[in-house]
């Protein structure tokens, strides 16, 4: 005998609260509301077809409320009755449904449009470039709304075959952002690409080369005060041991960053990795070099401008160039490389503590209390490290070794 099953009311619904396993409530004929652990309540609808068992989704309570879920339900049970599968018919009347501008290149580039554009534009332009390669040739003209995970992970595949496992991870990554973009403006029912973890192998971790042994890092040295190229190009090598900045942050410094007065360089948030504007504390021989160089580049918007037009900066081969030019091998020494030769002679030979590096660094570090990088904290400390530093790469140049902790 079947087991009888009480009506819900709107109270029990609205009433039923979360536990640490999901439950459900049944209101007969096959309709129940399942209550998740996050307080997610969702309407099922459980039938049989076809001798076999299906579930469909009503939608979330209270948005369907138990009223419109008890009719979905009767006209599902119509269907059913009439020889159709509710779950077919459904998908059918989606086709229809589904405009020229529910598809996934479409609905990618008003993503683009809304969220992309306002960051750094040679960051927008390469996201652009992979969705262009990568994606839309192959599923961007269809419906986002029926993509699922198999098929995009053989577009993903492509990518892989090629060997570029850091592109394929990147690329998944914006077309869930665009899936999960879809969702929320009602074109696409879930984001599939939750459903590709562990189908992609993590990329392999590549070291950039980088010189931390003081010996050679002063014959590094002395090669670029002997480097004979532009005089933007020079001034940048010098500063980049001394600052350790990032290479795309040296490359585009403006001279409205600069404070020689003050000996600061403050970079805006926009142009930093974490996004959280960054101070420099100039030391003595980088406000020399910077009050030189603003003689000669100082009417262009930009420290260290091309040679071929001073409204853009330096390119990102430029300063990588001349270390190969000075015989500075890719497999020993990178422009991303001076940063780990900072990190590890001001650790390892000059004693600074590491959680001061880190903060000139840029990098994300958090106190005991949880608190993200601040760009003012330990800044006395870090004026003494910075003329510090310079002052032994200084040393280094003359052959001078050996340093006390």
């Amino acid at each position: 005998m079947p087991r009888m099953v009480v009506p819900l009311t709107d109270t029990k619904v609205s009433k039923s609260k979360p536990k640490e396993k999901p439950y459900s409530l049944f209101d007969g004929g096959g309709l129940f509301i399942q209550i998740l652990p996050a307080g997610g309540k969702f309407w099922r609808f459980k039938y049989r077809f076809a001798g076999k068992d299906n579930l469909l989704s009503f939608g979330k309570y209270p948005e369907v409320s138990l009223a419109e879920a008890r009719k979905k339900r009767d006209e599902a049970r119509q269907l059913i009755a009439s020889g159709a599968d509710p779950s077919t018919e459904r998908k059918a009347q989606r086709t229809l449904e589904t405009t020229d501008s529910d598809t996934l290149e479409n609905v990618a580039r008003e993503w683009l449009q809304k969220f992309m554009t306002s960051l750094n534009q040679g960051y927008y332009m390469r996201v652009v470039s992979s969705l262009e390669h990568d994606i839309f040739p192959y599923v961007g003209q269809r419906p986002i709304r029926e993509i699922m995970a198999p098929e995009l992970l053989s577009v993903l595949r492509r990518i892989e075959d090629r060997g570029a496992l850091d592109t394929t991870r990147r690329v998944k990554e914006f077309c869930g952002r665009i899936f999960r973009y879809a969702v929320a403006t009602g074109r696409a029912d879930r984001d599939p690409t939750g459903d590709l973890r562990g189908a992609i192998p993590p990329p392999v971790s590549h070291h950039r080369a980088a010189i931390t042994e003081p010996k050679r890092a002063a014959e590094l040295l002395r090669a670029i005060d002997s480097y004979s190229g532009s005089i933007p190009v020079l001034c940048a090598l010098k500063l980049a041991p001394m600052l350790f900045v990032r290479p795309g942050e040296l490359r585009k410094a403006e001279w409205s960053e600069i404070n020689l007065d003050k000996a600061e360089w403050n970079i805006p948030a926009e142009k930093m990795k974490m996004k959280i504007a960054h101070l420099v504390p100039l030391p003595r021989q980088a406000v020399e070099i910077l009050t030189d160089l603003r003689r000669y580049t100082g009417r262009s918007q930009y420290c260290f401008p091309s040679g071929r037009s001073f409204q853009r900066p330096l390119s990102d081969v430029a300063l990588l160039a001349a270390l190969r030019r000075m015989d500075f091998g890719k497999d020993e020494m990178t422009v991303h490389g001076f940063r780990a030769m900072a990190r590890t002679i001001l650790d390892e030979v000059l004693g600074v503590r590491p959680d001061i590096i880190e903060h000139q660094l840029a990098h994300q570090v958090k106190d005991p209390l949880g608190r993200a990088y601040n760009r003012t904290k330990f800044i006395d400390e870090r004026r003494k490290m910075m003329q510090q530093w310079a002052d032994y790469l200084d040393g280094l140049k003359k052959g001078e070794l050996t340093t006390v902790r």
